[in-house]
């Protein structure tokens, strides 16, 4: 990714990411300056920024996270995050629950202010139409959205919602030889691939130490925020250009015109539109995605056909050190490089172990 190189180009300034999740805790060294809490609509307001166990604050920082202090460092530090915490399953007693927004209302709300990115790392099997109406009209406000596609490919690969909903940019879970993870869920929902193995996420809310988890949660959050790098650098885009960008410039080895059900268009590489000042974007006004929202979702398949990476490990405790973001490169079929991020010897672009459980058996992404 040469992300050295990109951030002499861009760090993600002026653009504001609204991240849906568990809560952020923007005390952290690595969030400090980063966690934009009174801007949160006060309708939503209630402990938006109170994590109960850690994965918002992970999510967080993967995006927008500085390094201070010893801290993850992400993708687009320049960036800022708007934090919306949900209403989830491991959210206990009513009076939190009372008090917090679910998915829909939180949506809208974020789609009424002037973030320009929406990270949604949670996933159920179910359609909300309150939720799906909450989607559609943030498209309307010209907002681009992302969300995890989902870790259960080993069990049955439910079809997964947000990721599913026209106008969400489904994003899956690969390593660094671009191989799909065996958990990530596939199906024509999938739009992107990102890295989501091996890398370091607070262990829970008590933010003492990193452990190393894989998901499709950090997938999501490394797209997001190579969208935020790019729009930083072209501000005049729209979000249908910035998306469109992501996906020419994608990294695969199949005809653009027959996306893959594993990895959707390819893996994201952020530089190949930054290092193209002359790089065309497209029409303002039109969704580079249409077909696809405009077809719907057929089921999933319940066993995968394509190369699977080997099997999540459980979480394991690291070191809380220093931690900046670098990367390894090597060439694909189309001469394109891998888009893996480091620190150091550490991987840091698979975070949370996905997304989490929401109420009404909203499921893990």
């Amino acid at each position: 990714m040469n992300v050295d190189g990109m951030w002499k180009v861009s760090t993600g300034k002026g653009v504001k990411v609204a991240l849906i999740d568990s809560g952020v805790n923007p005390g952290t060294s690595s969030l400090k300056g980063q966690v934009l809490v009174d801007e949160v609509p006060k309708s939503v307001a209630y402990h938006a920024t109170q994590d109960f166990n850690g994965h918002g604050t992970s999510i967080a920082e993967l995006i927008a996270g500085t390094g201070a202090g010893g801290g993850l460092k992400g993708l687009a530090p320049g960036a800022k995050i708007v934090p919306y915490r949900i209403r989830l399953e491991d959210l206990k007693g009513e009076a939190e629950r009372e008090k917090t927004p679910d998915a829909a209302q939180a949506i809208r709300a974020a789609a009424d202010t002037d973030v320009k990115i929406i990270n949604m790392s949670f996933g159920t099997p179910y359609i909300y139409p309150d939720e799906q109406a909450a989607i559609e009209y943030a498209h309307s406000k010209g907002k681009l959205m992302f969300a995890s596609v989902g870790n259960d490919a080993e069990k049955k690969n439910d079809i997964g919602y947000p990721a599913a909903y026209p106008y969400v940019v489904g994003v899956a879970a690969a390593d660094q030889t671009g191989t799909v993870g065996d958990f990530s869920e596939h199906g024509n929902y999938v739009d992107l691939a990102a890295p989501g193995l091996n890398a370091p996420v607070w262990c829970d809310s008590s933010f003492r130490s990193y452990c190393d988890q894989e998901g499709t949660s950090i997938a999501s959050a490394i797209a997001a925020a190579s969208a935020a790098l790019i729009w930083s650098a072209h501000p005049s885009w729209t979000a249908n250009q910035v998306l469109r960008t992501l996906l020419d410039t994608a990294s695969r080895d199949w005809p653009k015109d027959q996306p893959s059900r594993y990895l959707g268009y390819g893996l994201v590489r952020p530089r190949k539109v930054l290092d193209n000042s002359s790089i065309n974007p497209g029409p303002a006004n039109t969704d580079p995605l249409g077909y696809e929202n405009g077809t719907g979702v057929t089921g999933a398949s319940s066993s995968p056909s394509a190369p699977a990476s080997s099997s999540p490990q459980a979480p394991k405790e690291t070191s809380g050190g220093a931690t900046s973001a670098a990367a390894s490169s090597s060439n694909s079929s189309d001469d394109n490089t891998q888009l893996y991020a480091i620190l150091g010897a550490v991987l840091v672009v698979a975070i949370g172990g996905g997304a989490f459980a929401l109420a009404r058996k909203r499921r893990t992404a």
